[in-house]
């Protein structure tokens, strides 16, 4: 994991000699990123404002008409940027990460609840809360002002570790004692980020398009101790923005950046792979030149994997499986093997 972060050091250094950017530039990408977080980290927590929606909210404010759209969700998106600019601000008054105190953080979550549910804004839980759909159990309410108070003091104790793993390991731990009522996502995504500012990398962004894997990476953290996942998918986002800024002082688009595929430099047993690198069946067919009957019948009798559903039911096959249908058809056409000779092969 060390490697894994000490990556992005190098990325920073190239970054670096590249500053300062001018200030149209560096006025652009932070509207861009502002925009795109608060879309993304709204979206995750099931926001229906789209993009386009999200940016012209923040442009005008809630006095613009989005047709259908619950003003909650349009209230949400005008506090996240506020949020935003908050942490911003806050970076600037601190000289490291080991001074952010827990007002700084029920500050960020009040912003999020103001105008939404401004008796819980900013405090602490007093109820049992759930995570819908996981089995993950949370700490008794009466643990949370006790688990901050900790949680903090070990904040105040990381400065040595690397701040990429430092801003992780806070968001994880802040989601894992869930000390509000609502926002505990969002505020954990934006502490994450006033932790990357604090140390002069840019804020980071998990993609709406990866719900799916940074809610398993959370799960697989708290539920089994396994971090390789969710420490790869927070790698990625802070590679991300790094090249989009890399991008700009070379007067390149940044969006490519954004739009790219990233395979984590960090191998391990379960190699991480984002929600937009999978393959629909159709786009697998298209890749390996194989009829979507023939990989379906392949998914059927066990000889390819399908890595995860789409919410609309669809299989989802990993980049790998283009080389295992390579080679199923090649053992078919060189080895002359059968299909149950192939699987015993496979097994």
């Amino acid at each position: 994991m060390k490697n894994l972060f000490n990556d992005l050091i190098k990325k920073k250094q190239r970054l670096d000699k590249l500053l300062p950017l001018r200030k149209e530039i560096l006025f652009e990408i932070e509207e861009w990123l502002k925009i795109e977080l608060t879309y993304s980290s709204n979206a995750i927590e099931g926001n229906t404002l789209t993009r386009k929606e999200t940016a012209e909210i923040l442009e005008k404010g809630i006095t613009t008409v989005i047709s259908g759209r619950p003003l909650r969700d349009q209230i949400e998106a005008i506090n996240h940027a506020k949020a935003i600019e908050f942490v911003k601000d806050l970076a600037k008054r601190k000289k490291n990460h080991a001074e952010i105190k827990e007002e700084d953080i029920n500050k960020i979550h009040k912003i999020i609840l103001t105008s939404i549910d401004d008796q819980w804004a900013g405090k602490y839980r007093e109820t049992e809360v759930f995570i819908k759909g996981s089995s993950v159990e949370l700490p008794q309410p009466i643990k949370v002002p006790y688990l901050m108070n900790e949680f903090v003091q070990w904040l105040s104790s990381q400065k040595s570790t690397h701040p990429v793993k430092v801003a992780a390991d806070s968001h994880y731990r802040l989601v894992s004692i869930h000390p509000y009522v609502d926002g505990n996502g969002r505020t954990a995504r934006l502490l994450m980020n006033l932790i990357l500012i604090i140390n002069n990398y840019p804020m980071a962004i998990i993609k709406n398009e990866e719900r799916i894997q940074y809610l398993d990476s959370l799960e697989e953290a708290q539920l089994k101790e396994k971090f390789d996942s969710y420490y790869n998918l927070i790698e990625a986002s802070v590679d991300r923005s790094l090249e989009a800024y890399i991008n700009a002082a070379l007067n390149k688009p940044i969006l490519p950046a954004f739009e790219k595929k990233p395979f984590s430099k960090y191998k391990s047993k379960r190699e991480f792979i984002t929600f937009s690198e999978l393959l629909k069946i159709g786009e697998l067919a298209k890749e390996t030149d194989e009829t979507i009957h023939t990989l379906r019948y392949w998914t059927k009798m066990g000889l390819l994997k399908v890595t995860k559903y789409s919410e609309g039911g669809y299989q989802l096959y990993s980049p790998d499986a283009i080389k295992q249908a390579k080679g199923i058809r090649r053992l078919q056409k060189e080895k002359r093997l059968t299909i149950n000779e192939i699987k015993e092969l496979i097994n």
